[in-house]
């Protein structure tokens, strides 16, 4: 899975660098209150559950990504200021975390997971 969020990025292929729309896969909600949560972000920002941010591997910090729930339909943009899931949850098919306060515009809290497709906007 760590690879495939790589490539959502882009590819190098012989004719040039190919962009790849979007990745499908499972996204989970953290907050301050959750184990292991530090006070800090990978990029050093201070951890704000309410804010519009989410936590994935292989993408620059400060993309901005629109993370649409495929139950619901419903969408939300979040910037990249974090690094996760859980390496070990990325190989059974999570690929985002997102702050509480993104969860809750595309899924209900208590349904703790959603499937979602993940695109890449700036």
């Amino acid at each position: 899975m760590l690879t495939i969020i790589s490539f959502l990025l882009a590819t190098n292929t012989s004719s040039g660098i190919t962009r790849y729309p979007y990745i499908e896969g499972t996204a989970s909600w953290y907050a301050d209150f959750s184990p292991g949560v530090l006070k800090t972000t990978a990029n050093m920002e201070t951890f704000e559950h309410e804010r519009l941010t989410c936590a994935m591997w292989n993408i620059p910090f400060g993309t901005k990504l629109e993370v649409q729930d495929l139950e619901t339909g419903r969408s939300v943009i979040v910037r990249v200021n974090d690094r996760g899931p859980a390496r070990r949850l990325c190989r059974k098919g999570r690929v985002i975390d997102l702050t509480m306060g993104a969860f809750q515009n595309i899924a209900d809290l208590d349904k703790g997971l959603t499937r979602v497709r993940v695109r890449i906007l700036e």
